[in-house]
């Protein structure tokens, strides 16, 4: 279990330095009524073609000895499979195995093959967000491009199966706006305002939506809209008083907005609800911040 919550602070640890890694500072082009914006194109990142090997191997790393061995024996045990329904029932497994300690990276590979086999809505949607997820906790340049192109594809796949799902729409629309955040253009003519606009009209359709106010609370963030980001932040909190995440990303636009009574106090809310020492630690830093 001790693995297990390691891996869980690694993970919001590494939804911190996200916001400020992600290529989109400077949204200063044409706002929208919602006060969101245009990204500029960066220099377009290559796609490297990336193997289930390859972000498991770290994984591994942060989960542990027992675990990564289970794991291990797991994937012996598939590439020594013919059989395609035996296949298809190890990869099931292997995806949860990941899912349970919190890397989506190397679970992404498996709900992909899945989806590929069963071609079902519910799996599509599932490979898509392990695969945005993935893009959100590394900072791996060489492999962040080939994130957000399986995202894409995978969500992609979802709402021509469902064209009106709204989590579909959703995750498209975060892999939009990441893609462009690399500087990569969509075959499809996708762009960074397209994604902002799925995300608005799915907000638009659902107030409450937890993930699509979660990403253009960030992306208000990343314009320097913070104000706009605060009031995202709070819908998701009143929902999910229990989640720190939104507490963080309204920390700092408090912080920013040089409201300091207020991002201390969310600062301090971060830490009643994630006790584990070492994350306590990094909020103490942030909090020192801004107390200078």
């Amino acid at each position: 279990m001790r693995k297990k919550q390691i891996a869980v602070v690694v993970a919001v640890l590494a939804i911190m330095g996200y916001l400020f890694f992600l290529p989109v500072k400077g949204l200063k082009k044409p706002k929208t009524g919602d006060g969101h914006t245009n990204a500029p194109m960066a220099k377009a990142k290559k796609v490297t073609n990336i193997t289930v090997e390859m972000v498991s191997a770290a994984a591994k790393v942060a989960i542990g000895g027992s675990l990564a061995s289970q794991i291990t024996d797991l994937e012996k045990q598939l590439k020594a499979i013919n059989d395609e329904s035996a296949k298809l029932a190890l990869q099931k497994l292997l995806a949860k195995k990941w899912d349970d300690v919190n890397q989506p990276a190397s679970a992404a590979f498996y709900y992909l093959e899945i989806a590929k086999k069963e071609n079902s809505f519910n799996n599509w949607v599932e490979a898509g967000r392990r695969f945005n997820e993935a893009f959100k906790f590394t900072q791996d340049t060489v492999v962040q491009p080939f994130f957000v192109v399986n995202a894409l594809a995978s969500y992609k796949n979802a709402v021509k199966l469902n064209s009106k799902s709204l989590d579909a729409k959703t995750g498209l629309g975060i892999a939009f706006v990441n893609q462009t955040s690399l500087g990569m253009a969509d075959a499809d003519g996708g762009s960074p305002m397209q994604g902002i606009m799925m995300l608005l009209d799915v907000v638009k359709q659902d107030p409450n939506n937890i993930n699509a106010n979660l990403s253009l609370g960030m992306f208000a963030m990343k314009s320097g809209q913070y104000d706009k980001a605060v009031l995202r932040f709070k819908t998701i909190i009143a929902q999910r008083p229990n989640d720190v995440e939104p507490y963080f990303y309204m920390a700092e636009s408090y912080k920013q907005l040089g409201m300091k009574k207020e991002a201390l106090a969310a600062y301090q809310k971060c830490k009643e609800l994630n006790p584990d020492p070492d994350f306590g630690q990094q909020i103490n830093n942030y909090i020192k911040e801004v107390n200078k």
